[in-house]
């Protein structure tokens, strides 16, 4: 479809940022005479006037900046080929790379100053939308060394922070991906799109050649992913020691200003509660008649035929319906989103794939969706509203330098949304096989959110151990260390496919060292959230509220406690457990 064929309703509205291109160009010229100014602060930081007006300048630069960006992006999203805005985006991000180096001054320049000097600048009342960041760098200044240190790891980073680089250029351009017969026997190229088509197929052939094509590809070039992962773990904690972290763990947690106890309750809950998981495998394997399940039979649906086809309007009614608990004014917000065309519906021409929901400070949120009427796209639209309100939230609360939430805390408000229309949708059923449809929908989001993602957290952790120790990650030491964890979180319904042990090689968030664990972590915050809303109502909605009004204005688990989700105690992990027994139990009556 073409972009042109599209009704303007299911458009986003851009022109709410500029309302011409020749707008962006007047702001643009604007900002980049206005960050030559930036370095006229440097070194005068240590007067209390002056780091004021630093701050107060950068943001408001930052703010245009963001402005520009945002449109250039999402107009070159429109339609990726468009010389215009390639060239558009070509052009911000060298102004972002001015910006970046104008403005690197700032934190080094603040850690070199006293703890009391920012303790007073703390306690300032014209320093309040800086609180935060300023308590950060005082926080941080243990692990900030002399300027020639900083200047020797800078330099450091071009020769060990290409390891990421590597492993995509084999993902994306070297994997020796074969051809493989599809379900009408016709050869097709594999590529990791249709991989996971694929795994969904209906024919258990089909699902075992892409299974056993992919896996061999990895195993054909283990060696290489070998060296290039223990590289980069290794580059993780040669950073950590040297900062003086007890480790890359420690590190990485530190930095996002989570308590590495939040870490351990997660490994030691999901450990606890694995025996739920296996009593689920076992059951997908009853609910698809086979003798042997296997590791590429976990995707397949285990009730055919049952997904409802909706298009976008239906499939918005549905959302709005859903998420009602969430209170009046919040139901509002949603419609808002669509009579002022924050979202992008349709798939067309050259236009970008999948979903996202993004935005400027000072302007509303917006949404890209690719809606093709499935029961998937209907719960895209759920999530991504639920980032896009967040981002409304925190943004008409907040101050520029506190709006922008954690990564940690990203995927809580987009979770929450699909629980609470899952909720209703299993409780509104239009047929048997859809509630189990739809309870299966919601065991394979625990199964393959928070459960899988542990287990990758629990190989990162183990990995990076390993190397600290001095052991030597080997594709025989890691391939069999990731196997036995495969074993422990699937347990013995399942046929372990010794392919299965090559996995880890192709997980490309292990190139960004315990990440992975804020996926478990922000479905376990998002399940305890709106079941707390189902059942006390209106408190837990304001409570709620407060929590996506709080931007980044303190360290994320500080701002999951607003919730009432304290991630240092077993509590929340023990509910999310809880729900996902319920739901099993729930669906086993229906079979």
């Amino acid at each position: 479809m073409k972009r042109s064929e599209v009704k303007e309703n299911y458009k986003w509205k851009l022109e709410d940022i500029f309302a011409t291109d020749e707008e962006w160009e007047k702001v643009h010229k604007e900002v980049q005479g206005e960050i030559k100014q930036i370095l006229s602060y440097k070194g005068k930081l240590a007067n209390a006037k002056n780091l004021l007006a630093c701050l107060t300048y950068i943001d408001g630069v930052s703010i245009k900046f963001e402005k520009l960006y945002c449109y250039a992006r999402m107009r070159r999203d429109e339609n990726s080929v468009l010389d215009k805005y390639v060239a558009m985006c070509d052009r911000i991000d060298a102004t972002a790379t001015a910006l970046f180096t104008a403005t690197s001054f700032v934190n080094p320049e603040l850690s070199k100053t006293s703890e009391e000097y920012l303790d007073e600048l703390i306690k300032k009342q014209e320093f309040a939308p800086y609180a935060y960041m300023l308590s950060e760098v005082k926080r941080s200044k243990k692990h900030i060394l002399s300027e020639k240190e900083e200047k020797i790891l800078a330099l450091a980073g071009n020769a060990t922070g290409s390891y990421r680089d590597v492993f995509e250029k084999i993902d994306y351009i070297d994997l020796p991906l074969p051809k493989i017969k599809d379900e009408n026997g016709k050869k097709v190229q594999l590529t990791q799109g249709l991989y996971s088509y694929f795994l969904q197929s209906s024919d258990p052939v089909v699902r075992k050649h892409a299974f056993d094509a992919l896996y061999k590809a990895y195993y054909g070039l283990i060696n290489t992913i070998t060296a290039t992962y223990a590289g980069h773990v290794k580059a993780d904690n040669f950073y950590a020691e040297t900062r003086g972290y007890k480790s890359a763990l420690e590190k990485a947690l530190f930095e996002d200003n989570v308590p590495e106890g939040v870490y351990e309750n997660l490994l030691d809950a999901v450990s606890e509660n694995l025996s739920t998981v296996h009593d689920y495998v076992a059951l997908r394997k009853k609910a698809l008649g086979q003798e042997k399940l296997h590791m590429y039979d976990m995707y397949v649906s285990i009730v055919p035929d049952a997904e409802r086809q909706m298009d976008f309007d239906e499939a918005f009614e549905l959302v709005v319906e859903g998420l009602k608990p969430l209170g009046e004014e919040y139901h509002d917000l949603l419609i808002r989103a669509k009579e002022e065309r924050w979202m992008d519906v349709y798939e067309t021409e050259n236009k970008r794939t999948g979903a996202y929901s993004w935005g400027s400070y000072g302007t509303h949120p917006y949404v890209l969706l690719n809606h093709s009427n499935t029961m998937h796209d209907t719960f895209t639209i759920a999530h991504e509203l639920g980032h896009a309100m967040h981002s409304y939230y925190s943004d008409g609360a907040q101050p520029y330098s506190t709006a922008q939430y954690s990564i940690f805390v990203a995927e809580v408000a987009s979770t929450v949304n699909e629980v609470l229309l899952l909720k209703y949708m299993i409780a509104n059923a239009k047929s048997k096989e859809e509630k189990k449809y739809l309870l299966t929908y919601y065991l394979d989001m625990f199964r393959t959110t928070l459960f899988r993602q542990t287990m990758f957290a629990e190989f990162e952790k183990i990995s990076h151990s390993m190397a600290a120790k001095g052991m030597p990650l080997t594709p025989k030491s890691l391939s069999d260390k990731y196997y036995k964890l495969n074993k422990k979180y699937y347990g013995r319904a399942v046929t372990h496919d010794n392919l299965i042990r090559y996995e880890w090689a192709r997980i490309p968030h292990f190139y960004t060292a315990f990440y992975v664990y804020k996926y478990a972590t922000g479905i376990t915050s998002a399940v305890n959230i709106a079941s707390d809303i189902l059942k006390e109502g209106a408190p837990a909605v304001e409570r709620y509220k407060k929590f996506l009004q709080s931007g980044g204005s303190n360290s994320p688990y500080e701002l999951l406690k607003i919730a009432n989700v304290d991630l240092m105690t077993k509590a929340p992990f023990e509910k999310a457990m809880g729900e996902f027994r319920e739901t099993l139990e729930q669906l086993k009556k229906e079979f």
